[in-house]
């Protein structure tokens, strides 16, 4: 199983940061909307490892297709034919407030997105005449200047960053790939999550062998006490700020902590952080993230997804994690 690691870095420490991860033995690297730009990080890692790079997600709204398939196209070149697209929607307080955007109909949208994104490498691809016209996306003017041409590496693959229904079904119709959400259990990932790839890919007229399911996993990994106790106090706090998400309900629900939801989202208004990390109990915590040894972590991952995914993401959220632990955890899945 390929093993894919979070690239945290700030401008200017992309490379160093690479070359750490990479002599893990991860087998990808990939970025974030966090505090830094998700492309930026990937450009740096691009000239310093030979790794397969992704972001994870790169959040579409904000962004017109042009911009994605610019990014994209060019990170293409840099990594060699390495790179992947991963797309995400976010929620609607994010997209309107924090990028002051416009948020209607998301999976429709999500899906134009990519319909839209994969014109324009078609239009580069054959140099052919771009006439995109969707709901949302008009692309009909592509001037010799601003076209890169053929990559030589071919366009990248498009992956899509999904959790309910809907969405996931959106991008097993029209993505090359799904990003299973961070925030999940094995029986939302089997119970809803599974059927309603089969049900996407069904629209499109493929199969799961022509279709590329990468979970992501909050991992809390370490040895000895002292280390798993720093581990979960990482993990909880991540979990309860997605579980204070209402759209991450359904997970919850799932498992029958559904009332949960509401005391957490309450509690995030007010600032409780430390309160709402209380809220994540042991149950909760070892079956929405995965913790324990390195060789524990690696056979509980395995057990999850082996049978119905060959890659996976892993999150260390809020502690120091341990590089020959991480390690010893990759060793373990390869």
């Amino acid at each position: 199983m390929k093993v894919h690691v979070q690239l945290d870095s700030a401008p200017g420490a992309g490379a160093a940061r690479s070359r750490e991860l990479a002599e893990t033995g991860a087998g990808g690297l990939f970025t974030f909307e966090g505090p830094h730009d998700v492309f930026f990080p990937l450009v740096e890692a691009a000239s310093a490892v030979d790794l397969d790079l992704m972001t994870n997600v790169a959040i579409a709204f904000p962004r017109s297709p042009m911009h994605l398939a610019h990014s994209a196209n060019d990170l293409q070149l840099l990594s060699r034919g390495h790179f992947r697209l991963g797309l995400g929607s976010q929620i609607k307080p994010h997209i309107e407030k924090r990028y002051s955007a416009t948020w209607s109909r998301p999976a429709a949208r999500m899906k134009e997105t990519v319909a839209a994104v994969k014109a324009i490498f078609t239009a580069w691809e054959n140099t052919s005449t771009l006439n995109f016209r969707g709901e949302f996306f008009t692309h009909t003017l592509m001037p010799p200047t601003f076209d890169p041409g053929p990559n030589p590496y071919g366009p990248p693959p498009i992956l899509m960053g999904a959790l309910g229904p809907v969405m996931t079904r959106t991008a097993a119709e029209v993505a090359d790939g799904l990003l299973v959400m961070p925030f999940h259990t094995q029986r939302h990932f089997l119970e809803r999550t599974l059927p309603a790839v089969d049900a996407g890919l069904r629209e499109s007229g493929r199969t799961r062998d022509e279709f590329t399911i990468i979970p992501q996993v909050i991992v809390g990994v370490g040895r000895g006490d002292d280390q798993l106790a720093a581990a979960a106090r990482g993990v909880r706090a991540l979990l309860s700020f997605y579980g204070s998400t209402p759209a991450y309900r359904p997970v919850l629900d799932v498992e029958g902590w559904g009332e949960v939801q509401p005391e957490l989202n309450a509690l995030s208004k007010r600032g409780g952080y430390t309160e709402m990390a209380s809220l994540i109990t042991d149950p909760m915590l070892t079956t929405l993230a995965v913790v324990g040894t390195p060789e524990e972590c690696a056979t509980e991952i395995r057990r999850r997804f082996g049978e119905h995914a060959d890659e996976v993401c892993c999150y260390f959220p809020g502690y120091d994690v341990e590089p020959s632990d991480v390690a010893s955890m990759i060793s373990s899945l390869t």
